[in-house]
């Protein structure tokens, strides 16, 4: 994990690239991660429902004992603007847990097929992110610019529905 410290088990290749992009400005803008604060991989026997996309290496979940599941409203309304904004940087292909109807606030998926077109688009926009001086993770945004609102809002209604 790039720029953090620490290390987490997910699928390699493209799902890789988007995960480490929500951890690391995770980690970069609402709060400093430690080794252990992020769950990857886990054992299909000790996964169910939703969380068997950590099964395949397609879900980290970012200080579970701190956003327990079934509970809402563990962060601050700029921390979930970064959030928000986070989702809208990876254009649909990562879901939060926090939508869900029984919420996991530290539970971030994959939410397409690994194979779909928008896993590598979205991915290659990250590498090209990270190959670019001022941009990719780490870099300030303001998460409150109209426009950035406004994708995070529109992104937020579709996965709603």
């Amino acid at each position: 994990m790039p720029g953090t410290g620490f290390g987490v088990e997910v699928a390699i290749g493209d799902v890789e690239t988007i995960l480490v992009h929500v951890v690391r400005r995770f980690h970069y803008e609402i709060e400093a991660l430690l080794d252990g604060d992020v769950t990857g991989y886990r054992a299909p026997a000790t996964t169910k429902g939703y969380e068997t996309n950590h099964a395949s290496g397609t879900a980290v979940d970012i200080r579970p004992d701190c956003y327990p599941a079934g509970v809402k409203g563990g962060f601050f309304a700029p921390q979930a603007a970064v959030i928000r904004d986070i989702l809208a940087d990876c254009e649909g292909v990562v879901k939060w847990g926090g939508d869900f109807t029984t919420p996991d606030e530290s539970h971030f998926q994959i939410d397409v097929p690994p194979t779909s077109p928008a896993v590598k688009r979205v991915a290659d926009k990250l590498r090209a992110w990270n190959a670019s001086p001022g941009e990719g993770a780490g870099v300030a945004r303001d998460t409150l610019d109209g426009d950035r609102r406004s994708a995070a809002r529109a992104l937020q209604r579709r996965q709603a529905a």
